[in-house]
């Protein structure tokens, strides 16, 4: 049975990457929850991984896809976990997160940056179940690299 799902590991990681992405769109579009900079920055190892599935399927006797992958995940429990300390106060947020810029001697000027406005990092502004979205992809980060680097060892054995 556990073979099977091992057998699947690509194509799950793909569905997983998927539907985080999927997700992050929908409450950014649908229900109108402006994203900041690090949430923004959070989907971007999963479209990686959606790239270095696609190609660790097709070519899966090369072991070097699943140590990309893993790799991505780290990166991303990085980001996430940098993020979650930012919320929580335990970091200061980078420059980036801050807005803090608005000028507005100029009425065009104030319309743009009105418009191209982020959210700072530290504030919350959606949870499910009392999590923030970085705190859940924070812990899904950790799964996706324990998963990945026991498949890791599962094909080392093969």
């Amino acid at each position: 049975m556990i073979n099977q799902i091992l057998n699947f590991f690509y194509p799950i990681v793909i569905l997983v990457s998927i539907s985080v992405i999927g997700s992050a769109l929908y409450v950014e579009h649908i229900l109108s929850v402006a994203p900041c900079k690090l949430c923004l920055y959070q989907r971007i190892p999963y479209g990686i991984s959606i790239v270095i599935c696609f190609f660790g399927y097709f070519f899966s006797a090369n072991k070097f896809w699943v140590h990309l992958l893993i790799i991505n995940f780290l990166f991303s429990i990085f980001i996430s976990g940098y993020h979650v300390g930012i919320e929580n106060n335990i970091f200061i947020e980078f420059s980036g997160c801050v807005n803090k810029n608005l000028n507005i001697t100029n009425k065009a000027e104030l319309l743009k940056n009105l418009n191209s406005f982020l959210p700072d990092c530290k504030d919350i502004s959606f949870t499910i179940y009392g999590l923030s979205l970085a705190t859940i992809n924070f812990i899904l980060s950790i799964a996706l690299t324990v998963i990945s680097i026991r498949y890791f060892f599962y094909e080392k054995n093969k």
